[in-house]
This record gives C-alpha cells, structure tokens and sequence, in this order.
C-alpha cells in the first residue's frame, strides 16, 4: 500500500484514540495532522515503521502533550472524557478505551463531523480534513479559496464541535437515522464537486470523487445491509465509470451522448450494477438507490441510442414521488422529450419557471437550449446556450456551450 494510502486510512483511527484518550476533538485532530505531515516527510525516505498505527500515535500524542501545559488542563480533560463515557465503561483500563486493536473510528468521526451545528461548507471541509486526511492546503486548492480562509473554516468548524458538547461515539438509534442522512448527503456533495466541478478550468477534480468513493466505501464496509449506503456507493460508481470519456485531449467536455463508451471502466460499472441489484430488493427504497439505477440504465446501454429512455422516465418518476425537486424535475424533463418529444420536455420546464428555485440557474437554460434545438428552433436554442455559458463558472462546460452556439449560429447563417 502507497504512503498516502495508509496515512489516510489510518488518520480516523488516530484521531479516535486521541480523542477518547483527552475528550478534545479539534486538539487530537491538529496533533494527528501534524504527526501525518511527519510521516509524509519521513516514511519515504526511512521506509514504513513496522507498526505505523503506534508510530502515528506516538507522534500525535507527543504533540498533545505539547499543547497540554498544566496538569490541570490534563484533568480537565480527563474529566471530559469520563463524563461523556457511559457509566458502565467510565472505570474501564485506558488500554481497553483507546487503544483495542482494531478499532475504526471512521463511521463516529463521520458522524461527529457531520453534525446538525455545522453549515453544509463546514461540513464537508471538517470531512475531507478529519476523516480523508487531506490538508489544509489540499482541501483550499480543491475548493480554489485562500488556505487561510479554509483554515479559519476549519478551525471555526471545531469550535463548534466543541461548544455542542456531542459525546464521542455513536448517535443513539432514535437519531443515527436523520445523522447518517447528513453523512450520506456531505459525501454526495464531495463526489459531486469532484465529478463535475462548479467552478475553474477543470471539469473533474478527481481527487474529491475518489475521496468521496473511498469514505463511502468505508462506510458501506461498517454498515453493509443500508439500502442507502449501498445505493450512494452504486451511484457514485456508475458515474465515477465513466469519467475517462468525459473529456477530450485538451480537457473539453464531451456529453454523454458523444463519449466512448469503450473508455468507460467496466469493472467500475460491474460492482455498482452488483450494488444497486443487491441494494433495491432489501429497501427501503431511498433516491440515492433511483438515482444509482438510472445510471446503471445509462452504463448498460451499448450505444447512446440504445437507452431504454422508457425506463430512465419512469424511474425519474420515482424519485420525484420520494421527494420533490427542482433538479429532479429538470432532468425529467430530458427524459420526458427523449420519449414523447421536445415538446413534452418544454412543458414541464415551463413548471420549473413558475416554481422559481432554479430561476437563472444555468442548468435549465442548458435543458431549455437542448430541447428548442431538438424541437428545430435554432434562436432559440443559441439564445439560451449562451445564456448558459454567461451563467456557468466551470470554464470547460462555459466553452463547451459557446461552442455549441456557435455552430448552430454558423448553420442557420446567423
């Protein structure tokens, strides 16, 4: 296993067994950030310890005791610790409290960095940093903001954290459920900022999509009969399939429709069809199970017009019934024209206008573009392609719609 492999599956379980041992979240995590930057520094050059687990350990801990001047901040922290164990565990060995091997803390760190207090942002920063091992400076780059803004987000992240008073362990059986729909939705936003970036001059960032795939991963290999777990692994692995075709030589994009499918990773596309088969008879039925099968109907079609667009409208179907959705609806809409014509697609954008939540969105002006040129309206469509690509932050899909226009406009004289 690659350096960087093993630091960012050890680093939850490091800073699980700091933060069991001294009841501080936010001190364990810097420590263990510390120690992971030392072992990225030293291990490939003097070779992996035989024992990398203790070895990160002993270097977290030492820079605990760093920071821990007084013997009264010591006890301070251990009264923390023995007050948010159970009672029945409070007079256990330390040994049998941090340090059982074995022990992953990954799904309780998720979880702890998931929290209700957090805004979505904070969420997904505190994520990447505690529980994927990326650093600050990784996680600045992947989110294009200053590393200091992204430390401050961090850092005010912790606070919070901190402030809640959330007990170290699992959320009781009345709440995991709503908790661990916040984890599920954290990491379907990593994977989606990864697959299709909102913003720069690259399409994928594929350090967030495999990150997010990895974490996902973890969590499906804790929880493994979660329909839903199950279902945003499927998904995340039907789109992540086909990201080899997604862009040309020069990194423009190329539409589904318009890709090799022969560069499409068929093992990829073989485990989350296993998934997504095995996930949808075991319920219930949840959306990132639906959105997981209209891929799998995407990446089992041979050729772009062997889509069973049918079955892809009928499953949009679904999940608008599991929860309404103006994106949802946007790409029923696509589907919708595919089977019954443009005009079928057009009438149901003409809902999303008057709804008003993706009111300037590039999005629809996307579909909207799409289905007016289905329909033999070129204007109209070169119009709203452009209303796109003014709208649009991601540089490869902003040339992609100008481009787009441009021939329409070269074709009908314009």
């Amino acid at each position: 296993m690659r350096t960087d492999d093993l630091l960012r599956e050890l680093a939850p379980r490091i800073v699980g067994v700091l933060t069991r041992r001294h009841g501080d979240f936010g001190a364990a995590e810097d420590a263990v950030q510390e120690a992971l930057l030392a072992a990225a520094t030293q291990w490939p050059e003097e070779g992996i310890p035989d024992n990398p687990r203790g070895w990160l350990i002993q270097v977290a801990s030492r820079r605990m005791a760093e920071q821990v001047r007084s013997e009264v901040a010591r006890r301070r922290r251990e009264d923390l610790v023995a007050q948010q164990l159970p009672e029945d565990r409070r007079a256990a060995p330390a040994a049998d409290i941090e340090d059982a091997p074995g022990r992953d803390d990954t799904l309780i760190l998720l979880f702890l960095c998931c929290h209700p207090a957090l805004s979505r942002a904070s969420a997904i920063a505190l994520t990447l940093r505690s529980v994927g091992g990326l650093t600050t400076a990784e996680i600045a780059r992947a989110f294009m903001v200053p590393e200091a803004t992204m430390g401050q987000r961090i850092s005010r992240a912790k606070q919070r954290i901190k402030a809640s008073g959330v007990p170290f362990r699992l959320p009781d059986d009345k709440d995991r459920a709503s908790r661990l729909a916040a984890v599920l939705h954290v990491l379907y936003l990593i994977f989606n900022e990864g697959y299709a970036s909102s913003a720069g001059p690259d399409l994928q960032r594929v350090e967030l999509s495999r990150e997010a795939i990895r974490l996902t991963r973890a969590v499906h290999g804790l929880l493994p009969d979660d329909s839903e777990v199950t279902g945003l692994l499927a998904l995340m692995l039907l789109n992540d399939a086909r990201g080899p075709a997604r862009t040309g030589p020069g990194g423009e994009l190329i539409p589904l429709a318009d890709q090799d499918r022969g560069l499409w990773d068929a093992e990829a596309i073989a485990e989350g069809v296993a998934l997504v088969t095995e996930a949808l008879p075991r319920g219930p039925l949840g959306p990132y199970q639906v959105q997981a099968a209209i891929c799998a109907v995407h990446d089992e079609a041979a050729t772009a017009e062997e889509t069973d667009w049918p079955q892809i409208l009928a499953l949009y179907g679904v999940l608008e019934r599991l929860g309404a959705n103006p994106v949802v609806t946007l790409n029923r809409a696509v589907a919708a024209a595919m089977v019954h014509g443009p005009a079928a697609g057009l009438a149901l954008l003409e809902s999303l206008e008057a709804d008003g939540r993706l009111k300037g969105h590039h999005r629809l002006h996307v579909v909207r573009a799409h289905l007016l040129e289905m329909a033999g309206d070129r204007q109209g469509a070169i119009d709203h392609y452009r209303a796109a690509a003014a709208r649009t932050n991601s540089l490869p899909e902003r040339h992609y719609l100008t481009i787009r226009a441009a021939r329409l406009s070269s074709a009908s004289g314009g």
